[in-house]
């Protein structure tokens, strides 16, 4: 079990629809939140802003307990039509600044667990990093990325004894596909409610478990 009680968690794309959700039931879990997102000037793209970041929320509270990384975007449209720039926009934001965030933040994770705390790392690559899906080929690809690299990292991670937990739901009724960088939504089965998803996701960090596939939503 992890206590979430007086634990500082950073939680990346804040302001989005599981990322808010998500932010608000740690509060409600007793922990303090620490929200980061592009509409409040984190730019989270650049490496030294993510180092601006992790060092802000350690001298503020002293340390850093856990990470929840749920900032992305999207993009639609067929494979043969996607420019350069999409790629590079949704490997930029989905897989890179993820991967920084969650390698430059072990120092302070790994600290935390030598004070006897269980520090955590939370990635929501979603359920097309399992399947991925026509007319979302570049950005599955992208989150199947990021899974491939928290399955490698998890292992090593835990050596100093962090745990990293990738969250692969289906989807959610948020608001990311009404706003893609490219590409119209297509037509979308029955959405998960968000709450829902964001409350499986705080079992998971307080229960301790260590995956979180799709069939877990």
């Amino acid at each position: 079990m992890t206590n979430l009680q007086g634990a500082v968690v950073l939680v990346v794309g804040a302001t989005g629809g599981l990322g808010s959700r998500i932010a608000a039931q740690l509060e409600s879990n007793g922990a303090i939140v620490v929200r980061s997102s592009q509409s409040a000037g984190h730019d989270l793209r650049a490496p030294s802003v993510i180092r601006e970041v992790l060092d802000a929320t350690n001298s503020q509270h002293g340390r850093l307990d856990g990470l929840v990384v749920a900032s992305g975007v999207v993009a639609f449209g067929a494979a043969s039509d996607l420019d350069s720039a999409t790629v590079e926009e949704l490997f930029a934001v989905n897989t890179m600044s993820a991967i920084q965030l969650i390698t430059q933040s072990e120092p302070y994770l790994a600290a935390s667990a030598r004070d006897g705390r269980e520090p955590f790392v939370v990635t929501l690559s979603g359920v097309v990093a399992e399947t991925p899906v026509a007319g979302l080929a570049a950005y599955s690809a992208s989150k199947a990325a990021l899974a491939a690299f928290v399955v490698a990292a998890a292992r090593e991670y835990r050596r100093a004894g962090i745990r990293i937990v990738d969250a692969r739901p289906g989807h959610t009724a948020t608001a990311l596909s009404e706003h893609p960088i490219a590409g119209s939504a297509p037509r979308f089965g029955a959405a998960l409610d968000p709450d829902l998803v964001a409350a499986r996701i705080i079992t998971a960090i307080v229960e301790g478990e260590k995956d979180l596939p799709s069939s877990a939503f």
